[in-house]
């Protein structure tokens, strides 16, 4: 159905040439505004700004436009599910997807999927295009935003939270305990003889106890206080990236020593601090041990042989998929699944040098 039938409005009599029903278009047009930018006045949606929002009901106004609602309620299901997803380099999300795409295209139902960023803003417009696009439903992988923003847009629409836990009222998630992911790494690197054991975690200002870098701190820093290792307890913030593994590796650098082991919260992250040690000459793991989290296909290759730890990423999604086609069918009893993590040791872990 074509825009100008879903968005339709009474014929605009200020518009040159425009012998038509005014469309969402143009009210964007004329409050000097994006498409996306009107959609989401319209629809009452979070991040507008007051000027922004007076502006499109302006031209609303000036242009007589009221929305189709009749048109846009003969479009029914659409087949379509989106993926929102935070960082299209980092290879867990393409383990998520290979787990739920089959799932979804069995039931006859397309993937569209959307690259979110790493704002809170990037990703709430990442989710807003989904709705605008009219998804069935929408997977949401390792979300930043807030919880009361999740529960905003599961009563819009059917949602799936992977790898963020926590029971919610109205969407379901999915995740492994990445608590005791962390303590499987800790309990690994103590029992190998090591002592001065950093954390590398996310940079956020957010302090809910379900983003996934929170728990793994807090696995991290449970499982060394049970080690009776609280005075050695060493977090450095960055992000989970290649760069972010890279600033860290920079951080332990500028210290008078280094720590005898890392474990990074992620493996995209623990590959670049990595690359960097390699790069200066470091030996790994003859001076630094190293692990990650996530065991990414990158981190399996011989030359690297990260240790690591398995979430089962394919599995988070392939059940991830399973719950959204129950809810998009009529479920709405909230389901909260915990998967157990699994410790990958390889070659980037071994006893401290003496």
């Amino acid at each position: 159905m074509s825009e100008q039938a879903e968005t339709g409005a009474d014929p605009v009599p200020d518009l040159p040439g425009l012998a038509r029903r005014a469309t969402l278009r143009d009210v964007a047009r004329r409050a000097g505004v994006s498409t996306a930018a009107a959609s989401k006045v319209l629809r009452g949606a979070y991040g507008v700004s007051p000027g922004m929002r007076e502006r499109v009901q302006e031209a609303m106004t000036a242009l007589s436009y009221r929305p189709n609602t009749s048109a846009r309620g003969m479009r029914g299901k659409t087949f379509t599910v989106g993926v929102v997803i935070s960082d299209v380099q980092n290879q867990f999300y393409d383990q998520v997807l290979s787990g739920l795409t089959p799932v979804f295209g069995a039931a006859d139902h397309k993937v569209l999927i959307a690259p979110a960023g790493t704002t809170m803003e990037s990703e709430l417009a990442a989710v807003e295009g989904m709705v605008d696009h009219r998804m069935d439903g929408l997977v949401l992988v390792t979300p930043l935003v807030p919880r009361a923003e999740l529960e905003r847009i599961a009563a819009i629409l059917p949602v799936v939270v992977v790898a963020r836990g926590g029971a919610a009222e109205g969407y379901d998630t999915i995740t492994t305990d990445d608590e005791a992911g962390s303590a499987l790494i800790v309990d690994h690197l103590v029992g190998l003889g090591h002592r001065d054991i950093a954390h590398i975690t996310l940079g956020w200002s957010g302090d809910d106890p379900t983003l996934p870098f929170r728990a793994r701190a807090r696995g991290y820093e449970a499982a060394m206080r049970r080690h009776g290792l609280e005075d050695r307890i060493d977090i450095v913030t960055t992000a989970w990236s290649h760069q972010g593994g890279f600033d860290a590796a920079e951080v332990f650098l500028s210290r008078p020593g280094l720590p005898t082991a890392v474990h990074a919260g992620a493996d995209v992250a623990a590959l670049g601090l990595l690359s960097d040690f390699w790069a200066r000459g470091i030996d790994v793991p003859g001076v630094v041990s190293v692990a990650g989290y996530d065991n990414s296909p990158i981190g399996m290759l011989a030359p690297i042989s990260l240790t690591t730890v398995e979430q089962g990423a394919g599995e988070l999604g392939m059940r991830a998929a399973d719950l959204l086609l129950e809810r998009m069918a009529g479920r709405t009893e909230p389901r909260s699944v915990l998967l157990a993590p699994t410790l990958v040791p390889r070659s980037t872990t071994a006893a401290p040098r003496a």
